[in-house]
């Protein structure tokens, strides 16, 4: 938080971040896997960034939870895409 505090001041974002930027797939699916197990967290993802649209994943395994919240996000994001089409 201080680092972000003192580059992005007028940021809207408080407190630690809740992300991973892990440096490729099997890290990524490793570490997951391990704090998914670890938590009784909700898992939300994965979202993969920085093509021109998001990519939501879904999985066979998921569970209609998962569904409904991977739709949710889907539609927040297109409603914020077609709300800056004007």
């Amino acid at each position: 938080p201080a680092i972000r505090e003192r580059l992005f001041p007028n940021s809207n974002l408080k407190g630690p971040a809740n992300v991973f930027v892990l440096p490729d797939l099997e890290s990524a699916n490793i570490s997951f896997n391990l704090v998914r197990s670890m938590t009784d967290g909700v898992v939300i993802g994965p979202i993969l960034m920085g093509l021109s649209r998001p990519v939501h994943i879904l999985t066979p395994a998921s569970t209609a939870r998962r569904v409904v919240n991977m739709t949710a996000i889907a539609c927040v994001e297109a409603q914020i895409r077609a709300a800056a089409k004007g």
